[in-house]
């Protein structure tokens, strides 16, 4: 466990932590710390406290003292200098006829750093105009490129609700939202409705998400097949915040009822696959099985004719009345074999087992390539000429 204070620097903005060195900090007191950029002024907002040592990110941040009036003194004093800093910057934008719009001014609690934060469509080549306020504040100057979400967090203001921005009330961080949310809510996907004044999705889409998708695990989907205390049916809507599904009954499918949840049983979760009709039911005689027919990439044969003309017989046994009589069924060769059939006479009748085809072996060729019996035989004596020649 480590001990740990909270400080926020601005209103609604993140808490961070760090190491209180002994001192008792109340919850609303100001306190002065050390940061990466220097020594600054913020509000606490947890006293202290204990929490996990993997909550905490080290090294931590020491506590340098409580604020006193001298330091508010200098707090209000750089709220005074921003305000003309922003003016300043201001005309320096438009001399230099850059596109960015400038959000907000910054000094640091000792006094010798200005941070501006702008917002611009693309990138901007601000050095000539850094070169300027640095000619004019003599100190060191930061402009910072922010978003359209940042700026409406610094900037405040109502939402089409009528309250606070909630970033700029109580949100420490922009959690994703997205326009899959909208959907699953069944909400409008006008972008005028479903916009906050920083023209991006509302923050607010993300805060019943999980109820929603919890709902959505629980209640059958449109066109399920449900039992009903009146019946099966099928489900025509949902309802998701009160947990009702509107049913079309197979008994009076023009008259809907409205059903809770808990009061039906999800026989078929969506849309089932088509009934067959009858007569479609293939008899395993007649025709390939389906499978075989997946595997061979065949066409299940036609329907048997009824049963009255053709007599059961078992599986493979007996072809049925669309395959070809055993009589004009071509046998099967192996490769290598040779089928003698005499067109005047019935293969059913000739008990003759068919014989392979003899195969002629060829005799085995010289080194050379030569097709006779010992190389060089019938040649010269005196070895000219090619040998194996005749």
């Amino acid at each position: 466990m480590t001990e740990i204070i909270g400080v926020r620097f601005k209103n609604g903005g993140k808490v961070y932590y760090f190491d209180p060195c002994g001192i008792s900090v109340q919850s609303g007191q100001n306190v002065i710390i050390e940061t990466s950029r220097g020594i600054e002024f913020g509000e606490c907002a947890t006293g202290n406290s204990q929490v996990e040592d993997r909550e905490v990110v080290q090294p931590l941040r020491p506590l340098i003292r409580v604020a006193t009036e001298e330091d508010c003194r200098t707090v209000e004093a750089n709220r005074k200098k921003e305000a003309r800093a922003f003016e300043i910057c201001q005309q320096k934008i438009l001399d230099h006829k850059l596109d960015m719009k400038l959000v907000e001014v910054e000094y640091n609690f000792e006094g010798n750093k200005i941070l501006f934060f702008f917002t611009s469509d693309g990138r901007v080549d601000f050095r000539e105009l850094v070169k300027d306020l640095a000619s004019v504040f003599r100190m060191r100057i930061e402009l910072r490129q922010i978003g359209v979400r940042d700026e409406a967090k610094m900037l405040g203001g109502l939402g089409i609700c009528g309250q606070p921005f909630c970033c700029a009330t109580f949100l420490d961080e922009f959690q994703p939202v997205s326009i899959k949310m909208a959907k699953t809510q069944n909400l409008s996907l006008n972008p005028a409705k479903i916009s906050g004044t920083c023209g991006r999705l509302m923050c607010c889409l993300k805060y019943e998400q999980e109820a929603y998708e919890d709902l959505l695990r629980r209640l059958p989907r449109v066109d399920s097949l449900v039992g009903t205390p009146d019946g099966n049916g099928t489900v025509s809507a949902v309802g998701l915040l009160r947990e009702q599904v509107r049913v079309r009954l197979d008994s009076a499918p023009d008259t809907p009822k409205c059903y809770s949840a808990c009061d039906v049983c999800v026989l078929r979760q969506g849309a089932g696959k088509p009934r067959r009709e009858n007569g479609q039911n293939e008899c395993p005689g007649a025709a390939v099985s389906e499978t075989a027919a997946r595997d061979n990439k065949t066409q299940p044969a036609n329907p048997p004719e009824p049963k009255s003309q053709q007599p059961d017989c078992p599986p493979c046994s007996v072809p049925g009345p669309e395959s070809a009589p055993v009589s004009e069924q071509k046998p099967k060769t192996e490769p290598g074999q040779r089928t003698e059939t005499n067109p005047q006479k019935d293969p059913a009748s000739d008990s003759r087992p068919i014989q392979p085809r003899r195969q002629r072996r060829r005799r085995p060729k010289n080194r050379n390539g030569s097709g006779s019996k010992a190389e060089g035989q019938g040649g010269p004596p005196d070895g000219s000429g090619s040998a194996g020649q005749a």
